[in-house]
């Protein structure tokens, strides 16, 4: 049976592993509209002049003149001018310093001639790499091949996302029901992928939909009811400008909030249908509702932390706004009215309240699916013994 087992967590390995190639390849309409005449590259800056800047307080506005070296692409070893201007935003403008290395996009014509040098920003690739790679090491290290399997579920999400979810919501596709068929298909390869096929990985898998359901259902209706709008999203009123304004952003406002509960609602409903295979295991004289009472003890503990999560998680997004508030003097009534705040109010409570859910869902699910019923022993009959 443990044979059995192993050979289907392998071919649900590889069928995974296969589907993740696939989505790599996927074709993308909007991957046609990147510019075909501009080159990213990496370049080093070599001289700078900022006779032009000009200090407002904590601002620069004006023109810094830059001189820099390509070090990939085509154009490598190349040696170009280029302005950087200054706009007066801190968070968009940089000041660039000789040694300082750049994200520079090349504007070419159809001879091949570099007609636009953009130093765009300061070259992040590299330290986001490093950081990746340390990051799948210490998952390799400590995980061994479940964290091989981990990493391959982590890669599927981020595929998903990219290909499925996202392009798929830019087409006008309902974002609710999108997001919830998206989220299953995540769910299953997360926990499968991680638990194996087993009857505690169909536990999780069940657990964790019927809290990720409650969230949407409570989302879609406290939403409405506060009259939430989804222009409370950086850039969504950009997009809409941008040629989308069909786009339904408060639908995409309650997808992004079961979204965003839906991985922790996978760590609860993981951790109390692992719990109660242990005890079942250790114990498997325990009647299904013994395991079940166990499960929601379990879950009281784990429940008691998370519900916090999703509140430090949204706070420390928006630590600027809560300090601006504080700073000058807004009531807490007023505070907790304004709708961005609200939206933050309604995305912490209700995926919250689904957390909860979950570890009571998952241990009923659990209880069921892996507890057995009693069977009467018989006694074995002994041989007489000899006189």
């Amino acid at each position: 049976m443990g044979g059995f087992l192993k050979h289907k967590d392998a071919a649900v390995t590889l069928l995974f592993l296969i589907l993740s190639i696939g989505l790599f390849f996927f074709p993308n309409e909007f991957a046609n509209r990147i510019d075909k005449n501009a080159v990213r590259c990496k370049g080093t800056i070599l001289k700078v002049d900022n006779s032009d800047v000009r200090q407002h307080g904590l601002i620069k506005t004006g023109n810094q003149d830059v001189v820099l070296k390509i070090e990939d692409g085509p154009f490598k070893g190349k040696v170009l001018k280029a302005d950087n201007p200054l706009l007066g935003r801190l968070d968009r403008d940089k000041l660039f310093k000789p040694g300082d290395e750049a994200f520079v996009i090349l504007t070419v014509n159809s001879k091949g001639k570099i007609i636009f040098v953009n130093p765009q920003s300061y070259y992040r690739l590299g330290t986001e790499f490093l950081l990746f790679v340390m990051f799948v090491a210490a998952v390799l290290i400590f995980g061994g091949w479940t964290g091989a399997r981990a990493l391959l579920s982590f890669l599927f999400t981020a595929l998903v996302i990219w290909k499925i979810l996202i392009p798929y919501t830019l087409k006008g596709v309902n974002p609710v029901f999108l997001s919830l068929g998206v989220v299953a298909v995540l769910t299953t390869a997360i926990i499968f992928l991680v638990a194996g096929i087993s009857r505690r990985g169909v536990a999780a898998f069940l657990g964790s939909m019927l809290g990720i359901s409650t969230t949407c259902v409570l989302a879609l209706f406290f939403t409405y009811k506060s009259h939430i709008n989804g222009a409370v999203m950086p850039f969504s009123e950009t997009l809409l400008y941008a040629g989308f304004g069909k786009l339904d952003l408060t639908q995409i406002f309650i997808a992004s909030i079961f979204i965003s509960a839906s991985g922790a609602a996978m760590d609860i409903a993981m951790d109390i249908a692992a719990s109660i295979d242990e005890i079942a295991n250790r114990n498997p004289d325990l009647s299904r509702f013994q395991l079940m009472v166990s499960g929601v003890r379990i879950g009281r503990y784990v429940v008691g932390t998370m519900v916090t999560t999703l509140l430090l998680a949204y706070c420390g997004g928006y630590m600027t706004l809560l300090m601006y508030f504080m700073a000058e003097g807004v009531p807490v009534d007023t505070m907790l009215n304004i709708i961005f705040v609200s939206a933050e109010v309604i995305k912490t409570l209700t995926g919250s309240f689904g957390l909860i859910l979950t570890a009571p869902f998952t241990a009923f699910v659990g209880a069921y699916l892996l507890g057995k019923r009693k069977v009467p022993q018989t006694e074995s009959l002994q041989p007489s013994q000899e006189l």
